[in-house]
């Protein structure tokens, strides 16, 4: 549900360079369809000449190794040919001007000299040692698909009987702070409920972080959900008896998954989840989206049309390959609407048909668009909580809110809560607008008023 934030594939390898006045960090920022991508390159001295690791702080990337840079007279050269990236700069003045390459896209890029200890995004809910809990680094493994989980299990001290609660990501792959433009929400959650006296288990999503990825190449919602029933158990066998999940975007549909299967579930908190069938939910964000973009009435009923032409092929295409052929085919013939001179270069289309048709196809979406929240919902009798914010262009907090009300109804569930939260994100973010370029803008990680809400809650269950 979450919009992919990976503008670029941070695999880069540049090469040492000489001259002393190089030497240390450097800090810019890519500006890129309204969003601020911060990057920092560290070069360092070593006995051949230099070494450079790049961080991506609002990416959560550190200390990826650089190779193939040359630095002479004044100019600097960095060079990725193999995943067709390069940066070209002048040094002047302690700063230096030049140009981000990516295939046929150039971007201004302007790097100026970090000082020590200056730090590029102001977090301050981020917590901060001394931390008066214990953490545990923790790993198990879910013996459907044979991965490897790892994560971090925060629990107050001298505390017994206490509740439990796993925290669900959203989509796509995210480490178990659900780290996106500097935020760690899960860990901000984590921190706070832990003071309260709650216990919190936090988990790196498969491939990600200490989790590998086990026997399943082409996971999708279905198998995320057997890592957190895993969770589930892993936790039982510990001696937690009170366990609950609280999950984010899409882990707010599989919360009720799990929940509807495993009795040792106890209680839900859905966060941004989807209550209505998928397929609405993404015409209903992609229009929220696009009327934030300024996008025109024909334009957006242009856009649903198309959607509702790929959305078809995805649901009922009987093979990857013909899916993707078809996707193709759809998107060329709609590229015929726009004049020629308003068309991107040729190669450009090529790798645009080829990233959506791959997209659209891949079997986690396929069945991610096919899912229908109210089949697990409307089998939840336990207590849940749902929340949304009022901004939210992602899971619209509407419809969605109404969609989970009506099939714990249908469940004849006595104890749940739907809340709407005016002015909060789809990241419960005090928001202006709502939209995903503000993500990364805001300071604030996570509403002090829903963490207050959602901790208040789970201490009065019984």
């Amino acid at each position: 549900m979450k919009k992919t934030f990976l503008l670029f594939v941070f695999v880069l390898f540049f090469t040492p360079f000489f001259g002393q006045e190089i030497i240390g960090s450097w800090a810019g920022e890519l500006a890129i369809q309204g969003t601020k991508l911060p990057i920092i390159f560290n070069i360092k001295s070593i006995e051949t000449g230099l070494t450079t690791t790049l961080d991506s702080p609002s990416q959560g990337a550190k200390d990826i190794p650089i190779a193939n840079t040359t630095f002479e007279k004044n100019e600097l050269f960095l060079d990725a040919s193999n995943i067709k990236i390069q940066f070209k700069g002048t040094l002047v003045n302690d700063k230096i001007d030049g140009t981000f390459s990516q295939g046929d896209m150039n971007l201004p890029l302007v790097l100026s000299r970090k000082k020590d200890g200056e730090t590029k995004l102001n977090r301050p809910q981020t917590p901060k040692a001394p931390f008066d809990y214990e953490m545990e680094e923790i790993t198990f493994v879910n013996p459907i698909d044979l991965n490897t989980l790892a994560g971090t299990l925060t629990t107050p001290k001298n505390k017994k009987n206490i509740p439990v609660v796993v925290l669900i990501t959203g989509s796509g792959q995210q480490n178990r702070d659900e780290e996106i433009f500097g935020h760690k929400p899960f860990w901000v959650i984590a921190d706070d409920f832990a003071k309260k006296g709650i216990a919190v288990l936090r988990l790196d999503d498969r491939g990600i972080g200490g989790s590998d990825k086990g026997n399943n190449t082409t996971p999708t919602s279905q198998n995320f959900a057997t890592d957190i029933n895993a969770a589930v158990n892993f936790l039982a066998l510990k001696g937690y008896k009170n366990i609950g999940l609280a999950g984010h975007s899409e882990g707010g549909m599989i919360a009720p998954m799990v929940a509807s299967q495993n009795n040792k579930v106890k209680f839900v908190i859905s966060l941004a989840g989807p209550g209505i069938p998928i397929e609405e939910l993404l015409q209903l964000q992609s229009k929220a989206i696009a009327k934030l973009d300024g996008a025109s009435d024909a334009d957006l009923k242009m856009n649903e049309e198309l959607n509702r032409k790929l959305y078809a092929v995805a649901k009922n295409g009987t093979t990857t390959k013909n899916i993707k052929l078809e996707i193709k085919a759809i998107l060329s013939e709609d590229l015929k609407k726009i004049p020629k001179e308003q068309l991107p270069p040729e190669s450009e289309i090529k790798k645009m048909l080829e990233n959506e048709a791959k997209q659209i196809s891949n079997p986690w979406f396929v069945y991610f668009l096919k899912f229908n929240p109210d089949v697990y919902w409307s089998k939840v009798k336990i207590p849940v909580l749902a929340l949304n914010g009022s901004l939210d262009a992602q899971v619209t907090s509407k419809e969605n809110l109404a969609g989970i009300k009506s099939s714990l109804e249908k469940a004849k569930n006595k104890s749940f809560e739907v809340v709407e939260f005016p002015n909060l994100n789809h990241l419960f973010q005090e928001a202006k607008i709502g939209s995903v370029a503000e993500y990364g803008e805001i300071e604030q990680t996570f509403s002090p008023a829903v963490l207050d809400k959602m901790s208040s809650w789970i201490l009065k269950l019984k």
